[in-house]
């Protein structure tokens, strides 16, 4: 997988900077207000240490009251009111990562609606997507993790700064040389392996972190698992009425608990790699690294008491050193973490980049569509052949035919033999591999592909609705013509059910957002469909399977209003029911990819060999 893939450093930090970017352009106050807002936290600490140190100091020596309290206001005031800008930020900083977090999907959103539809429909794309999506849900991994590490760099190069002002001083301060036993403490050797071994130490551990964090994020394909299983079945007939009924007549919730138990005993959840890692390599790297810091630590106290002891500096100082020292420590400890963060996130990240970098390969042309009042546009097939990605089946093979403007033609046909991706490849949602399809004369592809769509007005059988009102589901639009949009719903025969509802075409659809929200059946949404179809009016009027949720008498009436509607515009059907074929000027038969068949009702019926004529006899048995 791509989390296991070798990645330079170079290269995770130019991913990083590119999810930056990203993320800025979703708000550009983020990173300045997180930059300040740990540079004021960080900083912090470090003036209370300065200011103790002073205290303690006077307190061992002079011990003057008024000195004393002009410190212990100095430190009460400027520590207050850096801690309240401090809190300030971090509250300003919160707003702006929730901001950021609930519009995290829009980058990809963007990429989804600006991918070419053949991307977009391709299982490999929402592999992807799901991918990067699941990484995110159990780690936190991917773009917006370079928040975190982000902050991480800021925070420890703050800390770091602060440290090294307030702990030169400890290396400089000379042991008198009256101090025979310490005077070897300002030798400069000792001092470079205090510092080497400081550094040393600082890096051994932060690496032991970022293994740690490596070794979790190796477990990246067994947890994403996890996650779809325990999604899918953690759940099971909780949410969706759909699933619940299937759930409780064949008691589902059994074999959904045993693939839960199954995963787990495998040792592919959570309860198996993370545990072994935990007691294994991650743990004694984990073990490792902090033990490291306690060390360290007791290094800085035994320095700095011995400096202290040979009289390079006073009591009071012991603290502002130990407690910077300690801090530097840490600071680089993390530093060095982070770097290993980015380096592991830098895998993610590229999964995600991969995405949104997925080219859109269809031309894209530039002809305008000519603006036809007389609605006079003519398409014709020729040859056309196409197979689906990742396929070595031709769905279509050498097809040609033509459309007559403001014919009614109906494509018919078995499951698979075509149909929908005829369709398809008119709507140019998908660019065929041989031959071409012209509008007026001139090959698709070299028309701009936004007025190409605009000529078409298409019900497919997976149409959707959304939980919006009524009016927006059928206009796809805020605003809109209500005379308009109630006309198209009564042509596609659901006026007595719009009178029916409690806000007309205010009426929220579903109640997923909504209590007050109205469940419609399949065939009042198949009737919705439709209505969105007729409120476009586009002079191509495409159907496919426009009727199947609707009984044989709104099936009829409804094609009795659409052949009266339908008037000049050219429209497509298609259908499984072949009693809805006869009011069409001509029918395609479709067999295997291929037009077997062309001609009118009465023509192909007549066939008593032909395709048609068997589809129509299997179908006509039932209505004897």
């Amino acid at each position: 997988m791509n989390e296991e893939k070798n990645l330079s450093i170079k290269e995770a930090l130019k991913l990083q900077l590119r999810a930056m970017k990203l993320i800025h352009s979703l708000d550009r106050s983020l990173f300045p207000i997180i930059g300040l807002a740990n540079i004021f936290s960080s900083v912090t600490p470090f003036i209370l240490i300065w200011f103790s140190a002073r205290i303690l100091n006077e307190l061992a020596g002079k011990r003057n009251p008024d000195t004393i309290w002009r410190w212990v206001i100095l430190t009460v005031v400027i520590t207050g009111m850096i801690s309240l800008l401090s809190y300030g930020l971090q509250r300003l900083e919160e707003y702006h990562r929730k901001k950021v977090r609930a519009d995290r999907e829009i980058p990809f959103m963007n990429k989804m609606f600006d991918m070419d539809y053949c991307d977009m429909a391709d299982d490999k794309t929402n592999a992807l997507r799901a991918q990067i999506r699941q990484s995110e849900n159990w780690g936190g991994y991917g773009i917006f993790y370079s928040i975190s590490t982000f902050e991480s760099v800021i925070k420890s190069i703050t800390g770091i700064i602060s440290a090294v002002t307030l702990t030169a001083s400890l290396f400089t301060a000379k042991v008198p040389e009256s101090s025979e036993r310490y005077v070897i403490l300002n030798n400069p050797l000792f001092i470079a392996l205090f510092l080497g071994l400081m550094l040393l130490l600082a890096f051994i551990s932060g690496r032991l972190f970022g293994y740690v964090g490596k070794l979790k994020a190796l477990q990246a394909d067994g947890a994403r698992m996890g996650n779809r299983i325990f999604g899918r079945f953690g759940f099971f007939g909780i949410f969706g009425v759909n699933s619940d009924v299937d759930t409780r007549i064949y008691k589902q919730n059994r074999i959904a608990k045993e693939y839960m138990l199954a995963y787990r005993h495998e040792g592919y959840g959570l309860w198996g790699p993370f545990i072994k890692m935990t007691r294994g390599k991650g743990g004694i790297a984990y073990a490792t690294a902090g033990s490291l810091s306690n060390i360290f630590t007791g290094v800085v106290y035994t320095f700095t008491c011995l400096k202290a002891l040979g009289g390079a500096f006073g009591v009071g100082l012991i603290t502002q050193y130990v407690g910077a020292a300690t801090t530097l420590s840490g600071n680089l400890t993390d530093l060095f973490k982070t770097i290993s963060d980015i380096k592991t996130n830098g895998n993610f990240l590229r999964t995600c980049f991969e995405f949104l970098d997925i080219p859109n390969s269809m031309y894209q042309g530039s002809l305008t569509t000519e603006k036809r009042n007389d609605r006079k546009y003519e398409v014709e097939f020729k040859n056309v052949s196409f197979k689906y990605p990742g396929t070595d089946t031709w769905a279509l093979r050498n097809v040609s035919m033509k459309f007559n403007v403001g014919n009614r033609v109906a494509v018919v046909g078995e499951n698979g033999s075509g149909k929908t991706t005829f369709i398809k490849l008119l709507c140019r949602l998908y660019d065929p591999q041989e031959g071409e399809i012209l509008l007026n004369g001139i090959n698709i592809k070299k028309y701009n592909y936004r007025d190409y769509m605009d000529i078409f007005s298409i019900v497919f059988q997976d149409f959707q609705l959304l939980s919006q009102p009524l009016g927006n589901n059928v206009t796809g639009c805020l605003d809109y013509d209500k005379d308009r949009v109630i006309n198209a719903l009564t042509d596609a025969g659901f006026e007595n059910r719009l009178n029916e509802l409690p806000d007309g075409l205010n009426t929220l659809l579903y109640r997923d957002f909504d209590d007050n929200g109205v469940n419609i059946s399949g065939g009042e949404a198949q009737k919705i469909a439709i209505a969105r179809a007729l409120y476009k009016d586009a002079p191509f009027l495409i159907l496919d399977e426009p009727t199947a949720a609707l009984d044989p008498i709104a099936e009829a009436e409804i094609y009795s209003q659409l052949n009266q509607i339908v008037d000049d515009r050219t429209a497509v059907y298609i259908s499984h029911r072949l009693s809805s074929c006869r009011f069409c000027d001509e029918i395609l038969v479709f067999d295997h990819g291929s037009i077997v068949e062309t001609g009118s009702h009465e023509e192909l019926v007549n066939h008593v060999n032909g395709k048609y004529n068997a589809l129509w006899n299997a179908q006509a048995q039932y209505y004897a």
